[in-house]
């Protein structure tokens, strides 16, 4: 029996626990999850210039159109052993799909099980979501198209622009043949999906899943839209200054800044707030109701929560994105501002990485449980709004207390959409 299905135990209720067995990391910091929660540990950043290379090759002549230069993406050169990886692949799948592929593996991996029987194979599933990251492909097919040259479309644009393709290319890569499912909520899409596939296994509907996010939107069209939204960072491009242009909870934020990656690994709390499009309600109420709702669906007491892993973006108040003062003002709210909890955001060290934050994100919360130090927030040297997150981690790690028995992780995104994850310590 797997470790991934063999550690799922029986509660009291009649639901199953749900046990982390493996996580896999796929971010600008680099690839599997040891690197880069070192990294993040040691205050590095995969935030930097734009180079025209990090471009598809049709978006390149739009650069100098683009109002933002600062990205986040994953390394371009590392080796990887895996076949998907590897240039005629490029054109079956697009990138989103190459990082779900990597970070599925890198789960398996940590987790020291692949699932060989056909009953495993039946048994396990896969919850991958993607927020936005067909552009490119969009784009390129509306250039043929104005161009009359719509025979030249690839005959992969179908498959590489569904939503579902990571989670229906990791099923085929493994064999899976549990449930197939592929949430889409914005920036809080990794999250959903381990929220979702956390029921699966708890209800019965699977033994085993491989749940996260993925996202590959770096483009012109991507970092065109979201500048005319006004939610990316500015201020800092230009003069190479780009590594501080992350700066969750910090008074000089001005945006966030775009990046890609993947999270795979598998409690949850999801509200919608029914406000605004892209904007949340100014007293954070979204937030404030998902987050005591994964309370009580983990039956864990608020006192328990040694750290919180903040959704904080880097945006201020009046963008076209979320808002870490609202965020803030809405942990403040159900944590009482409570100075042992430790709260941080490692968007100041990896950007905003959108459907594969919730997921990227969660990794790092149940990283930072089982290694008891809550990961640093990169550039945040004016806390703001001042006071109202006593325990807010600055540049620095901080050594949670003893015997820390719980985490949470927020992630939200546009259309109202708002979830929270709670990881508690498994007891053998």
């Amino acid at each position: 029996m797997p470790a991934a299905v063999r550690r799922v135990s029986t509660c009291v209720d009649g639901l199953r626990r749900v046990v982390v067995t493996g996580l896999g990391l796929v971010t600008p910091l680099g690839i599997g999850k040891e690197l880069t929660w070192d990294r993040v540990l040691a205050g590095e950043t995969g935030v930097r210039a734009l180079a025209l290379e990090d471009l598809p090759e049709s978006h390149r002549d739009s650069m100098a159109q683009l109002p933002c230069r600062v990205i986040s993406c994953v390394p371009r050169a590392q080796h990887t052993p895996y076949p998907w990886a590897t240039p005629p692949d490029a054109k079956r799948h697009a990138r989103v799909t190459t990082l779900a592929l990597w970070a599925a593996a890198e789960a398996l991996l940590d987790a020291g099980w692949r699932p060989q029987s056909e009953a495993e194979r039946d048994a396990t599933g896969v919850a991958i979501g993607v927020g936005m990251s067909f552009s490119t492909d969009l784009a390129e097919a509306g250039v043929l198209m104005s161009q009359g040259r719509l025979r030249r479309l690839s005959p992969h644009f179908v498959p590489r622009i569904l939503t579902n393709s990571p989670a229906g290319a990791v099923s085929l890569a493994h064999g899976l043949r549990g449930p197939n499912h592929a949430a889409s909520t914005a920036c809080a899409t990794g999250a959903h999906a381990l929220g979702d596939a956390a029921r699966m296994v708890a209800l019965g509907d699977a033994d085993a899943m491989l749940a996260g996010g993925a996202e590959a939107c770096i483009d012109a069209v991507a970092l065109a839209g979201f500048s005319r939204l006004k939610a990316l960072s500015t201020a800092w491009d230009g003069g190479g200054e780009e590594a501080r242009a992350s700066r969750p909870f910090d008074a000089r934020r001005d945006g966030f800044v775009l990046g890609e990656g993947a999270g795979v690994l598998a409690g949850y709390g999801m509200s919608g707030d029914a406000h605004h499009v892209t904007q949340p309600p100014p007293d954070g109420r979204g937030a404030a109701l998902a987050m005591p709702r994964a309370l009580r669906s983990a039956r864990c007491d608020p006192d328990e929560v040694a750290y919180v892993n903040a959704h904080a973006t880097s945006t201020p108040q009046g963008t076209g994105a979320w808002c870490d003062a609202v965020e803030a003002r809405a942990i403040a709210q159900v944590f009482g501002g409570r100075l042992s909890l430790a709260v941080s955001s490692t968007k100041g060290a990896m950007g905003h990485l959108l459907g594969a934050a919730g997921a990227v994100e969660a990794a790092m919360a149940v990283l930072a449980l089982y290694h008891g130090v809550a990961p640093p927030t990169l550039n945040l040297e004016d806390p703001e709004p001042a006071g109202l997150l006593p325990g807010l981690v600055g540049p620095t790690p901080l050594t949670l207390p003893p015997g820390a028995g719980a985490v949470l992780t927020n992630s939200f995104g546009f259309g109202g959409t708002n979830a929270a994850l709670v990881f508690t310590r498994h007891a053998a």
